[in-house]
């Protein structure tokens, strides 16, 4: 029995190293482990530990990725910047040596980029004569159209005469209601002209205006700032439908069919203080307006700056294609 003693002791004895060692083997596992899940650890795993990590994270070719994303709405593609694709204007941007007596100047405007080009002295300016009416009918409707008021018939019909007909007593009457002067000082500001002002006597006639300028007017009228949102389009058509004596110029140096597209306001005077003719032309196409202004001594008659506005206009044009 002694010996049955000692030989149980002795087995259980035996058997702790073995326990010892199992519980030393799950450890040094559980250790292991931990160290290959620790962060910054040399045993750490590059499939497991990089939480947030997106140059971890496994790539798909993105169907799968545009298939859960939330809804967008499509957005239209910004318009190009580049001017490369716009239609050619019919103008070339050249110096001219007509040989005319006088002075002459010129310029046209680039509706769809706002882009100008012109003569030398196309800040230069000149009386405009009867030009000016175009902005002070304009002026005359935006402003009735804000104040909440429809021009009645006869008002509509004496501003028709204003513009076809070039008729200066409802000039005059017109001029009278929107302010004279502070209606200048509104075409300035509103249009941003920069070379203009206003005349000495106030008088509308006498306005100083620059082809330049004359060409942001043009835009001014033809992107409804000038007559507002409500009369624009009737003031382009009456333009279109100048008739008689103020039918020259500019438009006149396009073939017939498209003649009929431009809208324009033309302004004649002899000066007899100054002993000169003034003439200028305004203009406005589809996707362009354009001014010309002449100057030269009295006695050569206004058909001389008539064609001459005209002939400006032709040694401009690029050829047809």
């Amino acid at each position: 029995m002694a010996g049955s003693r000692r030989s149980n002791r002795r087995g259980r004895h035996d058997s702790q190293p073995v326990k010892l060692i199992a519980v030393a083997a799950i450890l040094v596992g559980l250790v292991l482990v931990s160290l290959r899940l620790l962060p910054g650890s040399p045993l750490e795993s590059t499939a497991a530990s990089h939480w947030g990590d997106s140059s971890a994270a496994p790539r798909s070719d993105g169907a799968a990725d545009r298939h859960n994303r939330p809804n967008r709405p499509n957005l239209p593609t910004p318009a190009p910047t580049s001017t490369r694709s716009l239609t050619p204007l019919p103008f070339a941007d050249r110096d001219l040596d007509l040989n005319l007596q006088g002075w002459y100047s010129w310029s046209v405007l680039d509706r769809r980029t706002g882009k100008i080009i012109g003569s030398d002295n196309m800040g230069e300016t000149s009386t405009t004569a009867s030009l000016i009416k175009s902005w002070i009918v304009a002026d005359y409707l935006r402003r009735a159209a804000d104040a909440g008021q429809t021009p009645s018939d006869a008002k509509l019909a004496d501003a028709t005469r204003i513009i076809r007909d070039s008729d200066n007593t409802r000039a005059e009457q017109f001029y009278n209601g929107v302010g004279r002067s502070a209606s200048i000082k509104r075409l300035i500001s509103i249009c941003k002209l920069t070379d203009s002002s206003v005349s000495a006597d106030g008088g509308w006639s006498r306005t100083n205006l620059s082809p330049r300028d004359t060409a942001r007017l043009g835009n001014c009228i033809a992107d409804g700032r000038a007559a507002g949102p409500t009369w624009t389009k009737w003031l382009l058509n009456e333009m279109k439908l100048v008739r008689g004596s103020g039918d020259f110029g500019i438009r006149k140096a396009f073939p017939a069919a498209e003649q009929k597209k431009i809208a324009i306001k033309n302004g004649w005077i002899d000066r007899t203080r100054e002993q000169e003719m003034h003439i200028n032309c305004l203009a406005i196409g589809d996707t362009w307006t354009m001014g010309v202004m002449v100057r030269y001594p009295i006695n050569l008659g206004y058909e001389y700056g008539m064609k001459n506005c005209q002939k400006i206009t032709e040694a401009l044009l690029q050829p047809a294609t």
